[in-house]
């Protein structure tokens, strides 16, 4: 394996968070199918309009919740690698946190009440502000080098 070599061993945990994080977002993928059934949601709709369907905002915010956590993924895997070349304890750490946020923001989305996603879920913008930190030194160190 060219090049894998050239990273440091502890990388590998770098590695098993992002694909816990894989993980988790299978399983807050099957909840979007679950509420699609229970609220009556059908493929290939988005997003549930109020004005057909009364659950529309239950729906709605499990959707949001999910697809939240879609728009900010590729921001976190590219933190991840990135910043855990130089960092990879660091980044592991804090990307299991931000994994930790990522689920109680969902789970406090998908109760109804948009507000519930910021209880412990708020927290996981310190996580990628920690990571950005670990990727910006990445960078200068490879410019000083």
């Amino acid at each position: 394996m060219a090049g894998v070599e050239l990273l440091p061993k502890e990388y590998g945990y770098v590695i098993l968070v992002l694909v816990f994080y894989c993980f988790l977002n299978f399983w807050m993928s099957f909840q979007v199918g679950k509420a699609r059934k229970k609220y009556k949601v059908s493929y290939p709709t988005m997003y549930a309009i109020e004005a057909e369907n009364k659950n529309a905002k239950l729906f709605n915010c499990v959707q949001r919740g999910h697809q939240n956590s879609l728009e900010m993924m590729p921001m976190f895997f590219m933190l991840m690698i990135v910043g855990g070349i130089r960092h990879p304890l660091i980044c592991a750490s804090l990307g299991a946190v931000y994994i930790v946020c990522r689920f109680f923001y969902f789970t406090g989305y998908s109760t109804g009440d948009p507000q519930n996603r910021l209880t412990i879920g708020k927290y996981n913008f310190l996580a990628i502000m920690g990571l950005m930190i670990c990727s910006i030194s990445c960078g200068v160190n490879l410019l000083m080098s």
